[in-house]
């Protein structure tokens, strides 16, 4: 694959990512949001079924001698689709993006705990700055606390993700991903059939599009590309990038985007103290994955 076309798929990829929280708002309220979550699996999931072989090369092959670990991933892949979208449904996008932003500081936190990360001096000034940007986006302030604070664990049960990932050698494009997902699926399959399966078949019309589209389409498109392609171009850009170049670009660019969508699209626009929170917040966990890079580089 030559460089320009791997630019371009990974911004692809970061666009991708920063629609999940379009679609979850899109779909109006119809599908209930646990429910909605099992959709969005679903479809994930069998849109890397078909693709992944095509990303790695190798044929789907059943982790017989894995499936501790596969499955251990498939509930923390859940978990975290599953509490970022449900913030999604109690706060505007960009609150939501940059609250869960902070998940570098808590990579670093469970890295130094259970993999012996070790501190820099540096580390210092970036979690001082961090806490300033916390301090000036106010997560308490305002009328989304909760979503706020849901979005802050979310970056939590993100960094335990990418922890254990790592402890087990693992990455994000590994040919396992598809049969984690599967897991992933069947664990939220049973709070779906509590919760219904939601108003599937209805229309919602959208004055900024002039048409009535179905729900269903977005529940779709949160699966396919927020969640699958994303990780299918994962798959293809990581065999031409590192990773750490990759976390480097998706921890500004995704965040950026997506709350300029949420503006584009619903009107949404942050307070001051969220830009400026939110840039001080950006600018920490960028300095903190690359230093974090730097030290994992032979």
């Amino acid at each position: 694959m030559r460089m320009w076309k791997t630019i371009f798929l990974l911004g692809l990829i970061t666009f991708s990512e920063a629609t999940i929280g379009v679609f979850v708002k899109l779909t109006d309220g119809r599908i209930p949001i646990q429910t909605l979550n099992f959709y969005a699996l679903a479809c994930a999931t069998a849109f890397l079924m078909a693709t992944m072989p095509l990303a790695t090369g190798q044929r789907l092959r059943f982790p017989w001698g894995n499936l501790t670990d596969t499955a251990i991933i498939g509930a923390l892949i859940a978990a975290q689709i599953s509490v970022f979208n449900f913030a999604m449904t109690l706060a505007p996008i960009a609150n939501v993006v940059i609250f869960w932003s902070v998940a570098p500081f808590f990579t670093f936190i469970f890295s130094w705990l259970f993999l012996g990360e070790r501190a820099r001096a540096s580390y210092l000034w970036i979690f001082a700055l961090a806490l300033a940007g916390l301090v000036v986006a106010k997560p308490l302030a305002g009328g989304y606390m909760a979503g706020n604070l849901v979005a802050l664990g979310d970056g939590a049960v993100y960094a335990a993700m990418v922890t254990y990932m790592r402890h087990e050698g693992k990455t994000e494009a590994g040919s396992d991903v598809a049969w984690s997902m599967l897991l992933g699926t069947l664990l939220l399959s049973p709070v779906a059939v509590l919760a219904g399966p939601g108003a599937v078949t209805a229309t919602v019309f959208y004055p900024a599009l002039g048409v009535s589209l179905p729900v269903v389409l977005w529940a779709v498109c949160l699966g396919v590309v927020s969640t699958g392609f994303a990780y299918f171009g994962i798959a293809l850009v990581l065999k031409r990038l590192r990773a750490n170049l990759y976390s480097l670009v998706d921890i500004i660019v995704s965040p950026v985007v997506a709350a300029f969508l949420g503006y584009l699209i619903f009107g949404e626009i942050p307070a001051p103290t969220m830009i400026g929170g939110g840039a001080m917040l950006l600018a920490a966990g960028f300095w903190l994955t690359r230093e974090m890079a730097r030290q994992r580089s032979p």
